[in-house]
């Protein structure tokens, strides 16, 4: 229990500091308001977790504290669902209420499709003869 604990706070340490370079390389040049950062590492989460859980299913083998470092830890670590609610209800305050439905909008229907691509994509990448 101790090593899966320990997989899962490594994943979510790297996966935290990742969120927190990426959000700060985004330099929105057009919708300065916009939560670029969080969108985009949401969004790559998606991806990210769809890809390895398609690749479970496809064969790919991972260990058990393996998946908990890359699913939990990482993959955890790096999306933020707190930070996405909190820029919804700072975006719910303003008058900017296209913004606010757009964000939530792209966000979920975006993170559904991604996860679902990522998975497409580790099927066709881990092919089983």
């Amino acid at each position: 229990m101790i090593t899966k604990l320990i997989c899962i706070a490594l994943g979510s340490g790297l996966g935290g500091v990742g969120r927190y370079l990426l959000g700060k390389a985004i330099h929105p040049v057009f919708f300065p308001s916009f939560p670029w950062g969080t969108l985009v590492v949401n969004l790559l989460g998606c991806l990210v977790i769809g890809s390895i859980y398609g690749a479970i299913d496809r064969g790919f083998s991972l260990s058990e504290n393996m998946r908990l470092f890359l699913t939990v830890g990482f993959c955890g670590g790096f999306t933020t669902f707190s930070t996405f609610s909190h820029e919804n209800f700072l975006l719910f305050q303003s008058p900017q209420p296209l913004t606010l439905l757009t964000y939530m909008g792209v966000s979920l229907a975006g993170g559904l499709f991604l996860v679902y691509a990522g998975y497409l994509f580790s099927n066709l990448l881990f092919r089983t003869a």
